[in-house]
């Protein structure tokens, strides 16, 4: 049988600003924009006895805290400790997935004969976290994904929960059906609204109960709800999408302050891209209005590119669209992405285009001559900062007039 260990640091950035910052420890902290938009993006264990939660406005927070001490994320800062805990993880196990800078499955079952049983392995990481960066880890085993998350969720904080193969049922049938990972607070408004309450109740629910729910997704909720889950650990998953998106402190009423806003974001991403040596073949817009509405608008094209110019070519159309659909609309906040990832290659800038079977959009030859003028502005950038040099689509009408070239001066 499986042995999958699920581990989870507690508040992540919250406890690095308090283990950084020795002032901070044991007060209410929230990471996250302090602005009139902001949002928290982590709170400590102090502050959430506020009910104060990931994802909530920063304005809302202070509502309910209002002693909480606000600071800015630093996410360098805690993507070079999550370096060090996925390094004790691997020195565990190969099959790590990661989740995010502070989450990951580990397939342990190979590992047993070498470190132990999994509960053995789950105390030593849990005690190398600490030793190695004064954090706190919760860990949660099972035999599959699903149990070994909700029992690390269980153990919260700086837990060790044990999910047996034999107390799959009593373990779950009582718990609260919002703590099923993929049910959502409208999902689960709707479950209580149709009398379900528990695990065990999703569980024995008729299909006429959860049809108007789940609709052809009906069996494999209710499977969930009994903890049944066959997905493999997946090592080194291939990322998916590179993206940028920014929530501002006002909405923008203007459709030429949302281009310039799209210009940067573009150019954000660009570089995100280049510097991690991958191109992609699909751009993605997400706008959200005033009201909260948000939209999403996907266009393909071929052959992959990491070009700054392209990729703001197609962004462009899909923004025009969505101006087309919803004219007058303010907007709140602007994403880009790109997918349809792939390694870098040394493309033929003179070479034909792909072909048109695919039905995707085509980079014309004289586009992709662009590129070469990126690797110029990702030296200058390089060595001077990201905003040393900018695009003049991604300026503002007060920097053109104020005769600003695009090179910030030092």
């Amino acid at each position: 049988m499986r042995a999958i260990l699920h581990v989870d640091m507690d508040a992540f950035y919250a406890s690095v600003e308090q283990q950084d910052r020795p002032e901070l420890r044991g007060k209410p902290v929230i990471v996250g924009g302090d602005s009139r938009r902001g949002v928290v993006a982590a709170a400590s264990y102090e502050v959430r006895k506020f009910g104060v939660r990931s994802a909530m406005p920063t304005r809302v927070a202070l509502q309910r805290c209002p002693s909480a001490i606000v600071v800015p994320p630093r996410m360098g800062r805690y993507r070079d400790v999550s370096a060090v805990v996925f390094q004790i993880f691997a020195d565990f196990t190969p099959l790590v997935e990661g989740l995010s800078l502070d989450e990951a499955f580990l397939d342990v079952t190979a590992s047993q004969t070498l470190f132990g049983d999994p509960g053995e392995m789950a105390r030593a990481i849990k005690a190398r976290v600490r030793t190695q960066t004064g954090l706190t880890a919760s860990v949660g085993i099972a035999h599959n994904k699903l149990l070994a998350k909700i029992a690390s969720d269980l153990g919260k904080p700086d837990g060790l929960h044990h999910i047996e193969p034999t107390q799959v049922t009593r373990t779950l049938d009582s718990l609260p059906v919002s703590r099923l990972p993929g049910v959502g607070p409208k999902t689960g408004a709707r479950l209580e609204q149709a009398g379900i309450h528990t695990f065990g109740d999703l569980r024995t629910a008729s299909d006429g109960a959860l049809a108007p729910i789940f609709g052809r997704h009906s069996s494999h909720m209710r499977a969930r709800a009994s903890g049944q889950d066959d997905r493999p650990v997946l090592a080194d998953v291939a990322e998916q999408q590179v993206s940028a998106e920014e929530t501002f402190d006002q909405d923008l009423q203007a459709p030429k302050q949302v281009r310039v806003e799209l210009a940067r974001l573009v150019d954000r991403v660009s570089i995100r891209l280049r510097r991690k040596q991958l191109e992609g073949s699909a751009v993605s817009i997400k706008v959200r209005r005033s009201d909260f509405t948000t939209y999403t608008r996907t266009r393909s094209f071929e052959p992959p590119t990491a070009d700054s110019g392209t990729i703001l070519g197609v962004a462009q159309e899909l923004l025009e669209r969505w101006f087309a659909e919803q004219p007058d609309s303010a907007v709140r906040l602007l994403g880009v992405g790109i997918g349809s990832l792939v390694p870098a290659t040394q493309l033929d800038l003179f070479g034909a285009a792909a072909s048109a079977d695919t039905g995707a959009l085509l980079i014309p030859d004289p586009v992709r001559v662009s590129a070469r003028i990126d690797p110029a502005l990702d030296e200058i950038r390089a060595r001077f900062g990201d905003s040393a040099v900018r695009r003049a689509s991604s300026l503002d009408r007060s920097e053109k007039n104020d005769g600003f070239t695009g090179v910030r001066r030092r």
